[in-house]
């Protein structure tokens, strides 16, 4: 595999890449502190065309695939992973679903606003007693015969982009019947925002993603058309697996580019840095540790990119998506880590953007799949599972 970008794709690395420093730079740390959403460089980002990378132009979007996708995240996260995970998730759990399951009228509907950042969608899954065991989902759909609406009842946890201003949609899972062996049947159904009984709780108080949207969400007898199940019914379980599938890969690059983001900083802050009488880069132990910070980043990059690289010709990736999930977010907290412990008392104060990087890496082994499941499915693609 040629290691190196085609000249559109470097192109638009490069464009990211300023993006990042000269808009979002400069004014994160303030959004993160207030633990606001950044609506001004959300809308920036959708006039740069990112929310649409990987659409069909006939939709709005730039007719790229999910290595344009992982290049433009790794990019933003290699600043701010606040503003990257709003992207990934607008991308591949907000609009995604909808291209890759949806009607015609499903995508003229939706596609071109949320390719565009005019509106952001969401993917309600996990629920506050479900965690990893999606399949364990509680929230009900019924069909109610008389007005042939879906009737919702409910409530999805951890859900991110669900509560903005500019929120359109959310996708949720739902259990719509029995299978005859007596499984549960889980569709997926569109909930367009403001629809009544469709409530939205407070922001979450996180310890990292501070500027990015993550909520519980209810439902409480909520009535959308039937038109607005997405793919078939009882499909939706399957459905979700390949978006997760998919999603790894993005959450990949943006973990690289937080890890990379700390090698950045880590050697801007070493050249500058004098502690008795030289930089402290000048120092081995200090060499040495971001000589390693800088090998754990640039082996994930190979990892995502090849998963992306299967994933966009069509091959077998999810062992490759598992793989490099969970060494690019082991690296990402590692590096953060180091980073933190580099910059002394300095890595402890949130005005470093080493400081933002610590608190956001966790989560990368948390969310979109536990190092846990990523182990389980690397396991059974082995064999060493049934």
């Amino acid at each position: 595999m040629d290691h190196r970008l085609s000249p559109e794709l470097e192109e638009l690395r490069r464009t990211v890449e300023q993006f990042a420093h000269d808009v979002v730079a400069p004014k994160i740390g303030d959004f993160y502190e207030r633990h606001e959403f950044p609506y001004e460089i959300v809308r920036e980002m959708g006039r740069m065309g990112l929310f649409g990378l990987p659409f069909p132009e006939e939709y709005g979007g730039m007719g790229g695939d999910y290595l344009a996708l992982g290049i433009a995240l790794e990019e933003l996260a290699r600043v701010d992973s606040s503003v990257a995970i709003t992207l990934e998730a607008g991308v591949s759990l907000g609009a995604m679903p909808i291209h890759l399951f949806g009607t015609p009228e499903q995508k003229q509907q939706w596609l071109p606003r949320l390719c565009s950042g005019e509106i952001l969608g969401a993917f309600g899954l996990t629920e506050p007693d479900g965690g990893s065991d999606a399949g364990a989902t509680r929230t009900t759909a019924r069909l109610d015969p008389d007005t042939d609406e879906w009737v919702i009842n409910g409530t999805k946890c951890f859900i991110t982009n669900s509560g903005t201003d500019i929120t359109g949609l959310v996708t949720v899972t739902a259990v719509t019947g029995r299978k005859p062996d007596g499984r549960p049947e889980i569709s997926a159904i569109i909930v367009p925002a403001g629809t009544p009984g469709f409530t939205v709780a407070a922001p979450y108080s996180k310890v990292g993603w501070n500027a990015s949207d993550t909520r519980e969400l209810s439902f409480a007898d909520v009535r959308v058309p039937a038109a607005n199940l997405l793919g078939e019914r009882g499909r939706g379980y399957s459905q979700f697996l390949r978006i997760l599938d998919e999603g790894r890969v993005a959450i990949a690059a943006l973990a690289t580019g937080l890890a990379q983001g700390c090698v950045d900083e880590s050697v801007k802050y070493a050249k500058e840095r004098h502690a008795f009488g030289r930089p402290i880069g000048a120092n081995q132990a200090i060499q040495f540790k971001i000589a390693d910070m800088e090998m754990k980043a640039h082996t994930a990059r190979l990892a995502w990119r090849d998963a992306a690289s299967r994933l966009v010709t069509g091959e077998p990736f999810k062992k490759e998506a598992a793989l490099a999930k969970l060494h690019s977010s082991t690296v990402a907290v590692d590096n953060a880590r180091e980073a933190t412990q580099i910059h002394g008392g300095y890595g402890f104060m949130n005005e470093y953007p080493v400081a933002r990087m610590w608190r956001d890496s966790k989560i990368l082994e948390i969310g979109e799949g536990t190092s846990e499941v990523q182990r389980m499915l690397i396991a059974r693609e082995l064999g060493l599972v049934s």
